[in-house]
């Protein structure tokens, strides 16, 4: 049996490196590449916590072990930065694959091949086969036996394969291998990656785009320097100019940023949704709300009020595809919903 020693690729391409840290089963630490990722045997292997058909997102999420990000505020840390899960091969995981497309009831179109539109075609209450009926907010889309229950409630399953959780993609040939593989067996399959965009430098999105990767779930958390070096231990230099650079390749590619109370507020919502203008008007802007999760505890949730606050300003700004997620969190009882709804519209939620 023969490994290959992985080396840091973003030193190698001139950027510093993440904050990758992940913690032993022995307690120490070591570098999230080493630790969660390794060749053998002529093929990648990656540590992977679980795979299933993932809601809201109506689409087959492979939960990844290790980050080179430290955020502050992770609701993945138990496996991100912790080694969790089990080693995975690459052709194990184009299996799996495989065998979801069998169980895939909506079939999108590649530009469509985005968390956002799942939106759009379920609501997940589940109330068509509960109760036999559709609730209020339904888009009356689907068919019942459309719906499936996946572990995490009911909706659809949609022909996008997300690879979530922590992120290496600054390990660029892993993802390559793995997308190419995909594609080979599942000819109907798009894939995605939940990013932070540490790891999309322009060679590595070339890479990417040569395998047919389609789209990115780009997570931008903080665009002031200073305060997201505060909030994930890293450089932004390269998220900021991702999305630039993931256009200009054709990929498909929607924004997220969470709301944070004294964190991450609207000044940093703005100037994000400004950068996204000038890019394209027309990328999907997910606003999520923060819940109290790892070294955040002490911090506290969103109002309503803050939320909508944020919506109006980046919709101002010239967004013309925004979401608003978690809503739970913020919105606990009937009034605040139905002034949520009043206020943006059903679509936004």
């Amino acid at each position: 049996m023969q490994e290959t020693k992985i080396l840091c690729n973003m030193v190698k391409q001139g950027y510093s490196k993440g904050a990758c840290e992940v913690e032993l089963q022995n307690g120490t630490l070591q570098t999230a590449c080493k630790a969660t990722l390794k060749l053998e045997n002529g093929q990648y292997h990656r540590v992977i916590l679980a795979a299933h058909l993932s809601r809201p997102e109506d689409y087959f999420s492979i939960y990844q072990s290790g980050c080179n990000h430290n955020c502050l505020k992770c609701h993945s840390w138990e496996f991100s930065k912790f080694f969790n899960g089990e080693w995975y091969s690459t052709d194990v995981i184009a299996e799996l694959c495989r065998k979801y497309q069998n169980e895939v009831t909506v079939f999108e179109p590649r530009k469509r091949s985005l968390m956002y539109y799942a939106n759009n075609l379920c609501k997940h209450c589940g109330s068509c086969i509960l109760f036999n009926k559709r609730s209020p907010l339904c888009p009356n889309k689907l068919s019942k036996d459309q719906i499936l229950l996946s572990p995490q409630g009911f909706g659809p399953a949609r022909n996008i394969i997300a690879f979530t959780g922590g992120d290496i993609a600054c390990q660029a040939d892993f993802y390559v291998e793995v997308t190419k593989k995909i594609k080979e067996k599942c000819e109907d399959l798009w894939v995605l990656l939940e990013t932070n965009g540490f790891g999309l430098t322009p060679k590595n999105l070339n890479l990417f785009q040569a395998a047919g990767l389609d789209s990115y779930w780009l997570d931008i958390k903080a665009f002031d320097t200073d305060l997201y070096k505060k909030l994930c231990g890293t450089s932004n230099k390269t998220v900021l100019n991702a999305p630039k650079e993931i256009v200009k390749r054709n990929f498909n590619l929607e924004v997220l940023t969470v709301y944070i109370p004294n964190l991450i507020e609207t000044d940093q919502f703005k100037k994000i949704a400004e950068l996204i203008v000038s890019i394209d008007d027309q990328i999907p802007f997910h606003i999520l709300a923060f819940f109290p999760q790892y070294k955040l505890t002490k911090y506290r949730i969103p109002k309503l009020e803050e939320i909508i606050e944020t919506y109006e300003i980046i919709k101002d700004v010239g967004i013309k595809h925004i979401q608003i997620g978690n809503v739970g969190v913020f919105a606990k009882t009937d009034e605040e919903i139905k002034k949520l709804i009043k206020t943006v519209g059903p679509d936004v939620i």
